[in-house]
């Protein structure tokens, strides 16, 4: 059973940073797509940044230059580190992992609250 646990949200202030964690378990994250995404109240689901199977990143127009997604498949986590955070940064963020060649194999985990306020 394939699981994912994100850890790390929290309020900060603005400027502030947040560290976001999320575990696999059940499943190895190599050769897949792992990544964050997130969604404010009233909004859809939005992606923030993204490792692919072969290791390259992509970052949506907000978080580059301000978030960094990491990736250690030994231990099976990603991690997205939140610099100059903002009160628009405000959100769910959800963990999602997904394999390149499986279009079934496609999970999310339970999502972790970011509050940027001061």
């Amino acid at each position: 059973q394939v699981q994912l646990v994100e850890s790390g949200g929290g309020l900060v202030q603005p400027g502030g940073s947040l560290r976001l964690s999320c575990a696999a378990s059940g499943t190895s994250i190599s050769l897949k797509h792992t990544g964050w995404y997130r969604q404010a109240p009233g909004k859809q689901r939005e992606l923030v940044a993204t490792i692919s199977s072969g290791g390259t990143t992509n970052y949506s127009n907000s978080a580059k230059g301000r978030f960094t997604i990491s990736r250690d498949s030994a231990k099976g986590t990603v991690t997205l580190q939140m610099d100059s955070l903002k009160p628009e940064d405000t959100a769910v963020y959800y963990c999602n992992l997904r394999s390149p060649w499986r279009p079934d194999f496609d999970y999310w985990g339970q999502g972790t609250q970011v509050t940027v306020s001061s």
